[in-house]
C-alpha cells in the first residue's frame, strides 16, 4: 500500500489515527502493530508470514541474548544474524547469483544452467536491517530486549518505515516504544505538515518527472540533449520521490508520537562526495557506520585498511539497494570517490564552496545514471554522450512532447537545488514549529490545509506511481 493511494489517504489512515485517539494511551503499541501487519499484507500479501517468522526468530534470539552469559551470546548473535542475511540473500540476490553463473556457464561452453526468478517481497532490505540492528543492540548491552512482543512488532513492522525507511536503529526508538505519548492531538498538528509536505513532492514534483526520465531513459540511442535532460530528471524524481516518502514517514510517525529520525538534508547542496553522503539517505550511511564500517576498523588501521573498508562498505552499499552490476558499479563509483576525496583532503575543503557544489552535483547525476539505467551497456551509452556533446543536440520526440511548461520549470528547480542555502532543510523548518511565533505556526498549518488536499487529489487523478525505494 503506498501513502499516495486513495486506499491509505481516505481509509487506512484515519482509521488508524481515529483508533489511536479514541483508545486508551497505552494500546496505541497494538493499534499500530495490528494496522502496520495488515498495511504490509496489502502489498505483500503472502510474504507477510515471511515478516512474520523473522519477527519470531529476531524476537527470541533477543531474549536469549539477554539472558545468556557473555561468552555464549556471540554464537548466538552470529547464527541469527546469518539466519537474517541468509533470507535477503535467497529472496534478493538468488536470481542475480544465478544469472551470473548462467552467463559463465555459456561463455564457457559448461551448458545450461538453472536462472532462478523470484518475487522480490517488498522492503526487505528495509525489514533485514531493523532486525540486525535490535540483536546487535541487545548484544552490545545498548538496550535491554523487548520482553512484550507487541512492542516488539510495533518497532519492525511499523506502517511510516516498514517498507522504505527511514532505517530506524533499535536504540534511537526504544525509549519511546516503551512510553507512549499522551499529547495526541498536538503530535496531529506537528506531524501533519510535515506530512502533507512530503505527499506534495512525491506526486506534484517527483511523479511529473518521472514520465520525462522513463522516456529518455529509453531512447535506444539518445542524444546529448536527450541525455542529460533524461538525467536531471531522475536526478530530481529520486530525490523528491525518496524525500518524499521519508517526510511522509516523519510525518505521519509524528502523528502516532513517535520521533522518526531525519534522511535528508538538501544533498544536492552538498560540497563534496562526502557532504553528500552524510545529507543523502543519512538513516543508512549512520547503519552502515555502526554496524559494518566501525566494526571492520573504520579508520584506524592506517591508509590501506581504511581504504579497503571504504570499499567494502561502498560496494555493499551498492547491492544493498539492488542485484545487478549497474548498482555494483554505482557503489564502487562513489566509493572511489570519497578515496580520492580523503586522499587529497577535498573532502574536508571548505574553500570555494559553489565551484565545488556544482562539481559534486555533476558527479552525483553521473552515478545516477548508472543507477537508473537498465544495464551497464546501456548506461555506457548515455554517460558517453553526455560527455560527447559532438553527439547532437535534438531531442528524442518521446521526450520532446514530454517537456510542457511546468516540467521544465521543474527541471531547471533541480539544477537549482544545488546552489540553494545548504543549511536551509525544509523538514527542519516545519520541525522547529514548536519554537517559532504563533503566526509562524500558524501560516504553515494553513499551508498543509491547501497542500495535503491538492496533492491528494492529484495522486487520485493521477496514474499510480509507487515510490521508487519499495523495489529496495
Amino acid at each position: 500500500m503506498s501513502f499516495a493511494a486513495p486506499l491509505f489517504l481516505w481509509y487506512f489512515l484515519p482509521a488508524v489515527l481515529l483508533a489511536t485517539w479514541i483508545l486508551p494511551h497505552g494500546a496505541r503499541n497494538g493499534v499500530v502493530a495490528v494496522s502496520s501487519l495488515a498495511f504490509y499484507a496489502v502489498g505483500g500479501k503472502e510474504f507477510v508470514l515471511l515478516l512474520l517468522a523473522l519477527i519470531a526468530v529476531n524476537y527470541a534470539a533477543g531474549l536469549a541474548i539477554g539472558a545468556l552469559p557473555r561468552r555464549h551470546r556471540k554464537a548466538l548473535l552470529a547464527a541469527t544474524i546469518v539466519v537474517d542475511l541468509a533470507v535477503l540473500a535467497v529472496w534478493k540476490y538468488a536470481g542475480f547469483a544465478s544469472t551470473v553463473v548462467h552467463s559463465i556457464a555459456s561463455t564457457a561452453g559448461l551448458g545450461d544452467t538453472r536462472v532462478i526468478s523470484l518475487i522480490l517481497p517488498i522492503g526487505i532490505s528495509f525489514f533485514t536491517f531493523h532486525h540486525l540492528s535490535y540483536v546487535v543492540d541487545v548484544y552490545r548491552g545498548i538496550r535491554a530486549p523487548m520482553r512484550n512482543p507487541l512492542t516488539f512488532v510495533t518497532y519492525i513492522a511499523m506502517f511510516p518505515q516498514l517498507v522504505a525507511g527511514p532505517i530506524v536503529r533499535y536504540h534511537e526508538i526504544a525509549d519511546q516504544l516503551r512510553d507512549a505519548r499522551r499529547h495526541r492531538l498536538a503530535d496531529f498538528a506537528d506531524g501533519f505538515p510535515r506530512f502533507a509536505w512530503g505527499l506534495f513532492k512525491k506526486v506534484a514534483i517527483a511523479d511529473s518527472l518521472a514520465p520525462i526520465a522513463d522516456a529518455a531513459f529509453a531512447v535506444p540511442d539518445p542524444s546529448s540533449a536527450t541525455a542529460w535532460i533524461g538525467a536531471l530528471a531522475y536526478t530530481g524524481q529520486i530525490y523528491f520521490d525518496f524525500s518524499g516518502y521519508s517526510d511522509m514517514a516523519i510525518g505521519l510517525g509524528t502523528m502516532l508520537g513517535l520521533r522518526l529520525p531525519e534522511n535528508f538534508a538538501r544533498p544536492y547542496s552538498a560540497v563534496s562526495v562526502t557532504d553528500f553522503w552524510r545529507r543523502w539517505h543519512q538513516s543508512l550511511s549512520r547503519w552502515f557506520r555502526d554496524y559494518l564500517y566501525v566494526p571492520l576498523g573504520g579508520n584506524r588501521g592506517g591508509t590501506y585498511r581504511t581504504y579497503r573498508n571504504l570499499s567494502i562498505v561502498f560496494l555493499t552499499t551498492g547491492l544493498w539497494h539492488g542485484a545487478a552490476w549497474t548498482f555494483v558499479l554505482w557503489g564502487a563509483y562513489h566509493g572511489l570517490l570519497l578515496i580520492i576525496e580523503r586522499a587529497t583532503g577535498l573532502g574536508r575543503s571548505t574553500r570555494w564552496a559553489g565551484p565545488r557544489r556544482a562539481i559534486t552535483f555533476l558527479l552525483v547525476v553521473f552515478g545516477w545514471v548508472l543507477f537508473r539505467a537498465e544495464s551497464l551497456p546501456a548506461a555506457g551509452r548515455m554517460l558517453h554522450v553526455m560527455v560527447n556533446p559532438l553527439q547532437g543536440w535534438g531531442i528524442s520526440p518521446d521526450v520532446a512532447l514530454l517537456l510542457s511548461g511546468h516540467r521544465t520549470a521543474l527541471l531547471l528547480l533541480v539544477i537549482a537545488s544545488a546552489f540553494l542555502p545548504a543549511t536551509w532543510v525544509t523538514g527542519r523548518v516545519i520541525d522547529g514549529l514548536q519554537e517559532s511565533p504563533l503566526w509562524a505556526r500558524r501560516s504553515v498549518r494553513a499551508a498543509a490545509l491547501v497542500i495535503a488536499p491538492y496533492a491528494a487529489v492529484v495522486a487520485v487523478a493521477g496514474t499510480f506511481s509507487p515510490f521508487l525505494y519499495f523495489q529496495f
